[in-house]
C-alpha cells in the first residue's frame, strides 16, 4: 500500500436512495420518457379541469373546430421537430466521436439540455393527441387544455433555442476540454476535502484472508465508502479492496480481501459485494483516472496523422498541468478508511503520483515526439511541478 495522490471522494451525505435515483436517471431516455408520462397525465386531467379556472385566464375561446385545428396543427409541428433534434443529436455525437474520442459520447449522452429538448417536443406532441380526444362535437372545446398545450408550444420553441446555442457551443474543442477538466477538479477537490489520513496507518495482523471474487466482469466504478466502514465495523474485519477504481475485473477475478481481526465474525459476501459497483463503460461518479483518460484520447486522437492538430494537444496539455499541479501541492493520503475507535476498516489501492504523471503524460509524448510545441510543453510542465510539489512528491516527478 501506497500513498496516492487520487483520493476516493466520499459523499457520506448521500443516502443510499439518492444513489439508485442517479443510477435510474443517468439513461438518455429517462427524462423523456418522464416528461411523456407527465404530458400523458395532464393530457387526460386537463379537460376535466375546466371549471376550476376562471375563463379570463384561458388562452383560447374558440370553439370544437378550432381546438381540433390548434391541436392537429401543434402535434405535427412537435413531432416533426422532435426528429429535427434527434437528427442533430446524432451528427453531433458522431461528429464528437469521429473528431475526439468515442469516450466524450457518454458526457454528450448525459447532457441534460438535449435530454430535455427532446422531452418537451415528445411531451407537446403526445399532450396534443390525447387532449384531442376529449375534443367532442356537442360540447365546449376543452380551454384549459389547449391553453397549456399553446404553453407548451412557448416552451418548446424556447428550449430549441436554447438547444441550438447549447450544441454548437458544446462541440468547441476547448469547451470540451474545460467541461472534461473541470469535472476532475471537482472530483479532484472533493477526494481531497474527504479526510482521509496523511499519516501511514498502522494495520493489525489478520488471523485470516477471505478472498471474494467479482460478481461480473466490469470497471471498478464506485464504491460506498462509509457502508463498506460500517460493515467491517460491524463484524470486526478489514475489508480490501484489490484493484484500483477504474480498473476492469473480469468474472471470477479476485476483487475484494475481507481480513478477519481477533473476534471477527464473517460478513455476507453478497452484502459486501453490493457495495462495490462495477459496469460496462468507465463513469466520473468518483474515477479521476477516467477524467484524464478522456483528456489523454483527444490529445492522442489530434496528434494522429490524419488529423494533425498539435494546438489541441497543448490546450490538453494545459488542463492536465492543472490537474497535476493540484495534485503536487496538495499533501499525499493514505487509502484507508478507520471508524469511530479508529481501527482501519477499509484499506484502497489507488495510484501513486508517478503512475498519474505517466498516465498523463507518457502516451502524449509518445505520439508528439515529432512536434517540437508539444515536447516543449511537456518539458515545461514537469519543470513546473518540480518547481511547485511539495518535498514528499519530489521523488514520483523523477
Amino acid at each position: 500500500m501506497s500513498p496516492t495522490v487520487l483520493p476516493v471522494p466520499v459523499r457520506v451525505d448521500q443516502s443510499a436512495a439518492a444513489r439508485r435515483a442517479g443510477h435510474l436517471l443517468r439513461p438518455f431516455w429517462v427524462v423523456p420518457a418522464l416528461w411523456c408520462l407527465l404530458a400523458v397525465a395532464a393530457g387526460l386531467v386537463l379537460p376535466d379541469a375546466e371549471a376550476w379556472v376562471p375563463d379570463r385566464l384561458l388562452l383560447f375561446e374558440g370553439g370544437v373546430e378550432g381546438a381540433r385545428t390548434v391541436l392537429s396543427t401543434i402535434a405535427g409541428a412537435m413531432i416533426s421537430v422532435t426528429g429535427l433534434v434527434f437528427s442533430i443529436t446524432m451528427v453531433v455525437l458522431q461528429l464528437a466521436s469521429s473528431q475526439y474520442t468515442p469516450r466524450v459520447l457518454q458526457a454528450f449522452l448525459g447532457d441534460r439540455t438535449t435530454q430535455h429538448t427532446l422531452g418537451i417536443f415528445a411531451a407537446s406532441f403526445l399532450y396534443a393527441l390525447v387532449v384531442l380526444r376529449a375534443v367532442r362535437d356537442g360540447e365546449r372545446a376543452p380551454g384549459l387544455a389547449i391553453t397549456m398545450a399553446l404553453l407548451l408550444v412557448l416552451a418548446a420553441v424556447g428550449m430549441f433555442l436554447a438547444y441550438i446555442h447549447h450544441i454548437t457551443t458544446s462541440i468547441g474543442v476547448a469547451r470540451m476540454l474545460q467541461s472534461t477538466a473541470q469535472q476532475s477538479r471537482d472530483l479532484l477537490a472533493d477526494g481531497q476535502s474527504s479526510q482521509w489520513p496523511t499519516t501511514p496507518p498502522v494495520l493489525e495482523e489478520p488471523q485470516g484472508v477471505r478472498v471474494l471474487a467479482a460478481p461480473r466482469s466490469g470497471y471498478v466504478d464506485a464504491l460506498d465508502t462509509p457502508a463498506l466502514v460500517r460493515v467491517a465495523s460491524r463484524h470486526g474485519v478489514r475489508i480490501e479492496l484489490l484493484q484500483p477504481l477504474g480498473a476492469f475485473v473480469a468474472h471470477g477475478s479476485p476483487l475484494l480481501a475481507v481480513h478477519e481481526l481477533p473476534g471477527a465474525d464473517t460478513p455476507s459476501e453478497e452484502a459486501v459485494l453490493a457495495l462495490v459497483s462495477q459496469v460496462g463503460e468507465r463513469t466520473m461518479d468518483q474515477d479521476l483516472g477516467y477524467g484524464i483518460r478522456r483528456l489523454v484520447d483527444i490529445a492522442e486522437r489530434a496528434l494522429s496523422p490524419g488529423i494533425n492538430d498539435p494546438t489541441t494537444a497543448v490546450q490538453v496539455l494545459d488542463q492536465l498541468h492543472d490537474l497535476l499541479r493540484r495534485m503536487v501541492t496538495a499533501p499525499a493520503t493514505w487509502p484507508v478508511r478507520s471508524d469511530e475507535e479508529g481501527t482501519v476498516r477499509l484499506v484502497l489501492r489507488q495510484p501513486t503520483l508517478a503512475d498519474v504523471v505517466e498516465q498523463a503524460l507518457a502516451d502524449i509524448a509518445h505520439w508528439g515526439e515529432d512536434h517540437r510545441r508539444v515536447r516543449e510543453r511537456i518539458a515545461t510542465i514537469m519543470d513546473d511541478l518540480r518547481a511547485a510539489a511539495l518535498d514528499e512528491h519530489r521523488v514520483g516527478l523523477g
